[in-house]
């Protein structure tokens, strides 16, 4: 029996598997984005950062799971601050830094400060350490 093949080098019962796999192939990706989309939910990550301080002086960036649906995905102690209070003070901050202790058990991983998560947390505004 003699095989023709088309422009695309593949034989016409190649073309024919490959159209068979094209929906599994669809099924996979949509399971896929399913899966991530629902581990997304039930997880509920937030990222939390410090920006440098003198007890923190590089700064860090926290990734963690179980966020309350409260608190926004990206946050600080001064972003909070600004959301409960409307200002940042000494004692504001200080209260959301202690409040942030309850994130050790909840990482994912440690980064290094990230000044554009930061900026997120505070809507753009810029508050000096």
């Amino acid at each position: 029996m003699k095989q023709v093949l088309y422009a695309s080098g593949l034989s016409l019962g190649d073309q024919q598997i490959g159209k068979r796999r094209s929906p599994r192939i669809i099924a996979l990706l949509l399971s896929l984005i399913l899966v991530l989309i629902l581990s997304w939910i039930f997880i509920r990550p937030g990222v939390f950062t410090i920006q440098p301080i003198e007890a923190l002086p590089e700064g860090i960036t926290y990734i963690y799971h179980s966020r309350g649906p409260e608190i926004p995905f990206f946050s600080s102690p001064e972003g909070l601050c600004l959301k409960t209070r409307g200002a940042v003070d000494v004692f504001c901050r200080s209260a959301a830094l202690e409040g942030s202790a309850e994130l050790a058990e909840r990482i994912f991983i440690r980064l290094p400060y990230s000044h554009w998560a930061y900026l997120r947390s505070t809507g753009g505004i810029e508050l000096e350490s």
